[in-house]
């Protein structure tokens, strides 16, 4: 009998021990697959609209994103829009787009969201445009015109919003800097003002989540799975992967280091970045700030849907840089 109980008990340690060990190597996998883009094969659809056994495909097998390209040209934004390359330290190559329209307009520098590319953000970019700002889209590392197929979800991304500002700075230079960024692109800023000094005038923020385990565990929400241990184990692997502390990885204590007037956007039924996980962004930020929620709009564009209101938002903040003194920022220190 003593026998059998123990064999019964290795047993079970044995197939515990081997889901354990199962559930890693998924979750391991599926981390490599959100953050590496593919050359072949269709996109995987959104969590949204995942079901049956397109779901369960997604949960044993992963994600499959290719590399976000586009056949456009910066003609599509303006007939003066040109392309510009920016080199990194590291070997990286970014390309934007620059609509110039004078060194005494400002720059609206435009960073796009996960797993697209510069041409994603066209609408905000004209709608710029007609304000009399000068443009900047930037592709991320692994997207578009530039280099690599990788993304990190804002974490090199924020080595690439410096990289970016301190060739504006030097070579594009602009009265004053305005920076819009998309969910990821809106990450990156904010990393970027923590940890490498950037310092802009304005700053527009759409649909920004607080934490890399939140907006993780969204996905798992999103397609009516249970989040835990899942949302965690791929927290912990993509860190890994990239040898940073995925759990560490937060926009909600970025924004506390910004001083710059800014606009935070964001859709009241955002599954992905969800509507109080935004709040809490713009309540962690320091400085003047504007709160603006888009109703019954998700995670996708907000000029698309919302252009008059969109426009008016924007053309206030710039009204903003005008006004605060030297740089648009202002002087002050946290509380």
């Amino acid at each position: 009998m003593q026998k059998m109980t123990k064999r019964l008990l290795v047993a079970c340690g044995c197939m515990l021990g081997a889901a354990f060990v199962t559930l890693n190597v998924l979750a391991y996998n599926h981390a490599y697959a959100m953050m590496h883009f593919t050359s072949q094969g269709g996109r995987t659809c959104g969590p949204e609209r995942l079901a049956g056994l397109a779901k369960l495909k997604v949960l044993i097998a992963g994600v499959n994103i290719p590399r976000p390209e586009t056949d456009l040209q910066p003609s599509a934004v303006d007939p003066n829009c040109r392309m510009v390359l920016i080199g990194e330290p590291e070997g990286v190559r970014l390309a934007a787009w620059y609509c110039d329209q004078g060194s005494n307009t400002p720059l609206v520098t435009l960073f796009h969201g996960y797993s697209a590319e510069k041409s994603s953000l066209i609408n905000e970019a004209k709608t710029v445009l007609a304000l009399g700002a000068s443009v900047l889209l930037v592709d991320f590392r692994g997207s578009g015109g530039s280099s690599e197929s990788y993304t990190t979800i804002g974490l090199r991304e924020a080595e690439d919003v410096a990289t970016v500002d301190r060739y504006a700075r030097e070579h594009l230079r602009h009265s004053r800097m305005i920076y819009f960024g998309q969910s990821m692109g809106a990450v990156a800023i904010l990393r970027a003002i923590r940890d490498s000094g950037v310092s802009p005038d304005a700053v527009i923020l759409e649909a920004v989540f607080d934490t890399m385990l939140n907006t993780v565990s969204n996905r798992f929400a999103s397609m009516r799975v249970p989040s835990f241990p899942g949302a965690q184990l791929l927290v912990l692997w993509g860190g890994w992967q990239w040898r940073f502390n995925g759990f560490r990885h937060n926009p909600v204590d970025y924004a506390a280091h910004l001083r710059c007037p800014a606009l935070f956007m964001h859709g009241s039924d955002d599954p992905r970045a969800t509507l109080e996980e935004g709040r809490r962004v713009f309540d962690a930020a320091f400085g003047e700030k504007t709160f603006q929620i888009f109703q019954n709009t998700g995670h996708h564009s907000y000029v698309a849907a919302h252009r008059v209101e969109w426009t008016a938002a924007v053309e206030k903040l710039m009204k903003k840089t005008e006004n605060n003194g030297v740089n648009g920022r202002l002087i002050s220190s946290p509380p």
